[in-house]
């Protein structure tokens, strides 16, 4: 159903099932802060559901449930279709990568009696929405023995939490004068951990403190900094918001909210024609470079090694394999908020509560750096949802010249595959708190499942 509010037709057990499947994904998103717990969280489920990882198969044949993953970043789940794979799969690709901030590789430093870490923010963020507020730390520490300990600091409610102070406004006329980009420096970002001296120590005694409470709990040492992967997000689990409960307020919606949709979407289904995939992947907001961002071999290395398994494997199997794909990226729109009215288009725009959004084509001012999807495989995938009463949308991201931005379809797109852009629309799109519709979350889950059950 096309423009339509979704929630007219959820009552009694379907409105049920939409709220208890937004449940788990409130615990997802509370839990899986980094591509890391995202990818650890996908395998445990996946496995759950009965399946197992590519290497544990010497052959494959239809209905087989395999996963891959990629340097604890990546992961891709398949159920092996009826067809050989050089007829095409059906993918739903999104990315687990959120904005953040990062710890430096030498962070810690004292500073007029207060331990600081310093940061590197990831991605597209809006520096002074960090200051001030509840952040926790989770990552991971490599040490030079071979051993990784993992970090998660600041979840736990009985847990100390860390912050980025802010100048009160009795002393910041010069501060508050800026334009909001320049309020906050980037290299401002710093988290003030600790001010508790180490007894004994004359120099440096409160960083001296923070080093001893990191050895006693995790037995580091500070040179470990240089081999960690330490990200700072925002404090607490995600929230019911509004007084109908009918949204929900949390970090990470963009995009895990169709990360989580996607990987559902595969594991709830069943044999099909064609393979069905959920591919979810890094660094989509810094660009979709490196070894587990989109632009990375690693998908067709992994679809190279399945049709190796499936019979006989040849080059040209592989590039009629990703040209006779389908694919929804899976990546979230800008929700129309009507405290700002003027930078989108109304009639072009995603509304909460209208279900999932296709944009035909992302990009910047003339289209700039889009993947413009067919109005062939539109009109197919129209029909799909049709065909399943699904509610869907279309939307551009803000106004002509105002707005503009891009996912991984292009990138998909430059292999020869059909892709278009579905996702949920998001209000507060990269701030510490993003907000979604419930019924968007759960329209999105089975508009995934019907793509990759009927698409052909």
């Amino acid at each position: 159903m096309y423009a339509k509010n979704a929630w007219e037709k959820y009552k009694g057990d379907s409105l049920d099932e939409l709220m208890k499947f937004n449940e788990e994904y409130k615990e997802f998103i509370s839990l899986c802060k980094t591509e890391r717990e995202a990818v650890q969280f996908s395998v445990e489920l996946a496995e759950k559901y009965g399946f197992k990882e590519l290497s544990e198969y010497e052959t494959l044949k239809p209905g087989d449930k395999v996963y891959a993953t990629n340097r604890e970043k990546n992961i891709c789940v398949f159920i092996m279709g009826e067809e050989p794979l050089e007829k095409g799969l059906n993918v739903l690709g999104a990315h687990i990568d959120s904005p953040r901030l990062d710890i430096k590789q030498n962070p810690l430093y004292e500073r007029n009696g207060y331990a600081m870490l310093d940061t590197h923010y990831y991605g597209g963020i809006v520096k002074y929405q960090w200051v001030a507020r509840n952040l926790a730390i989770h990552g991971v520490l490599c040490k030079k023995d071979g051993i990784t300990v993992e970090v998660n600091i600041g979840e736990d409610l009985d847990d100390p939490v860390l912050c980025i102070t802010d100048l009160l406004p009795h002393l910041a006329a010069d501060k508050l004068s800026k334009p909001a980009a320049k309020t906050i420096d980037g290299e401002d970002l710093d988290l003030t951990i600790g001010h508790m001296p180490l007894e004994g120590e004359e120099k440096d005694a409160v960083k001296a403190n923070i080093l001893k409470l990191l050895k006693d709990k995790y037995d580091v040492e500070e040179e470990d900094f240089i081999s960690a992967e330490l990200e700072i997000v925002p404090a607490g689990k995600a929230r019911d918001l509004g007084l109908d409960r009918s949204m929900i307020i949390g970090y990470g919606h963009d995009d895990r909210v169709c990360a989580y949709t996607s990987l559902r979407a595969i594991l709830d289904s069943t044999t099909s024609k064609r393979t069905i995939c959920a591919y979810l992947v890094d660094k989509e907001e810094v660009g979709s470079i490196g070894a587990t961002g989109a632009q990375s071999t690693w998908y067709s290395d992994v679809l190279a090694e399945m049709i190796a398994k499936e019979g006989t494997y040849n080059d040209l199997k592989l590039r009629r394999a990703m040209s006779n794909t389908r694919m929804l990226s899976s990546d979230v729109s800008a929700g129309f908020d009507p405290l700002y009215p003027s930078v989108f288009e109304a009639k072009n725009a995603a509304y909460l509560g209208n279900g999932i959004t296709f944009n035909k084509y992302t990009g910047a001012r003339g289209k700039s750096g889009c993947n413009d999807t067919s109005a062939e495989f539109v009109r197919d995938v129209r029909k799909v949802m049709d065909d399943n009463n699904i509610n869907y949308q279309t939307a551009e991201l803000g106004r002509i010249d105002v707005g503009g931005g891009g996912t991984i379809a292009y990138i998909m797109g430059n292999q020869n595959m059909n892709v278009l852009d579905a996702g949920v629309p998001v209000l507060s799109m990269h701030a510490p708190n993003e907000v979604v519709s419930k019924v968007d979350v759960y329209e999105a889950y089975l508009a995934y499942k019907a793509f990759v059950k009927d698409i052909q």
